[in-house]
């Protein structure tokens, strides 16, 4: 066997190289070329969109609450290993690409640059139960979040879009966050100092 000749027989026959990959290198350079600029073209349209979105909401509004998501967590490869291999891998690799591909770290990141810029303020809340608990009478069950999209209170029968009831409770517990953080402050300050109580 060699480069010249694929195969040379004892019989004399010889047996041509293909030399496939030679043939198409260029066709591959150009569809190489072609992905890149495909893959360039989503990052600055992605990056984009982002920018608008988080312009438009940080100039309407001074305080933002966010669920504080391990994005990196959430989009880990569920593959595994080869000891413990992973569960539905491919819907979770589904669930993956998506996530990336919105871009929510970058989205939260631009909020909190720009809101600090113009005096605002970005508050994550932690996300457990923020789809599950009703705002209406704040019972808190799984069953309540009949679907991705469907929310219906299992207590007192309220009914709306699920995202909706998340957002509407993010921002509960963001100004409850708030407030709490407020009075601390002003608890603070009015405890006379070690000093003032010992000259006192």
């Amino acid at each position: 066997m060699g480069i010249v000749r694929f195969a040379t027989l004892s019989n004399g026959s010889v047996i041509e190289p293909l030399n496939s990959f030679r043939k198409h290198e260029a066709a591959l350079k150009k569809a190489r070329a072609l992905v890149q600029r495909i893959h360039a073209r989503t990052a600055n349209v992605r990056k984009d969109f982002l920018h608008r979105q988080s312009t438009t909401i940080c100039k309407r509004q001074a305080i933002v609450c966010v669920e504080k998501l391990q994005v990196g967590n959430m989009s880990r490869s569920a593959a595994g290993s080869v000891e413990e291999p992973g569960k539905n891998v491919r819907a979770k690799s589904g669930l993956n690409k998506s996530i990336l591909d919105q871009g929510w770290y970058e989205f939260r990141r631009q909020l909190e640059y720009k809101l600090t810029w113009k005096g605002g303020l970005l508050v994550t809340v932690p996300p457990q139960n923020t789809s599950r608990t009703c705002p209406a009478c704040s019972c808190v069950a799984a069953e309540n979040r009949l679907s991705q999209t469907e929310f219906r209170c299992k207590d007192c029968g309220f009914e709306e879009n699920a995202d909706k009831v998340g957002a509407i409770n993010i921002l509960r517990a963001g100004l409850a966050q708030l407030a709490c953080q407020a009075n601390e402050d002003t608890r603070r300050q009015q405890e006379p100092s070690v000093s003032a109580v010992l000259t006192a």
